[in-house]
């Protein structure tokens, strides 16, 4: 399942302070830390996606940028 930063079972942003529901799955690796079979999920709302897109991109990090649909579970 993916986090959520809430007690409600709602997915929300990943941005620091932002409660807001998820709509954009960012799909990233840290190549020195992670092999080809480890994919982490950072979960951004509209308002931050494009930022937080940018951070792990700007790193070599971002992998995909999807339309978050649900948790794993759905």
């Amino acid at each position: 399942m993916l986090p959520t930063h809430d007690t409600d079972d709602v997915p929300r942003c990943s941005a620091t302070g932002c409660r807001a529901p998820a709509s954009v799955d960012l799909n990233w690796r840290n190549p020195k830390l992670h092999d080809q079979t480890r994919v982490k999920h950072w979960l951004a709302c509209d308002e931050h996606a494009d930022h937080l897109a940018d951070y792990l991109g700007v790193r070599g990090f971002l992998l995909a940028r999807e339309p978050f649909r649900g948790t794993a579970d759905s």
